[in-house]
């Protein structure tokens, strides 16, 4: 075999578009969970009561938008959880799947990202300004290795 199976670009060119397809069309509510599971390990222990207070009780709308995929959120009784459909999202966070995984790792800066236009945010903007600071005195929630 003189060439890999798939290469990266391969893989953007013909798999992406086929994957948002469908992964577009799924409900919101499993991954929503699985998210929010991952939130109450990561986050939720290093969230300070006054940001718990801050942020509860309102639904964020994060999209993948490479891959399609929407999650729904809120901070309730303490943790994460699916946003019940008949909440009004109070916020809504798009970017890329690569610009988030940056960004949970603390290689890019969100305003930067913010101002490139690569990570858009919708809605309640002292909200999202509130999320956006909490986040950044916490650090970096995932600790995995940079290529």
């Amino acid at each position: 075999m003189s060439a890999p199976f798939a290469t990266r670009a391969w893989v953007e060119k013909s798999m992406l578009p086929r994957v948002r397809a469908v992964v577009s069309r799924l409900p919101v509510e499993p991954p929503s969970w699985l998210l929010a599971q991952a939130l109450n390990r990561l986050l939720a222990p290093r969230l300070p009561e006054d940001a718990r207070e801050a942020l509860g009780e309102r639904a964020v709308e994060v999209r993948v938008t490479d891959l399609g995929v929407v999650f729904r959120l809120w901070l309730h009784g303490g943790r994460f959880a699916p946003a019940p459909g008949a909440l009004p999202v109070t916020l809504r966070v798009a970017a890329d799947a690569p610009t988030y995984l940056r960004l949970l790792r603390g290689e890019e800066d969100a305003d930067r990202l913010f101002f490139e236009r690569r990570l858009v945010m919708e809605g309640d903007t002292e909200y999202g300004l509130w999320l956006k600071n909490t986040l950044d005195a916490l650090g970096p929630l995932l600790a995995w290795p940079s290529r």
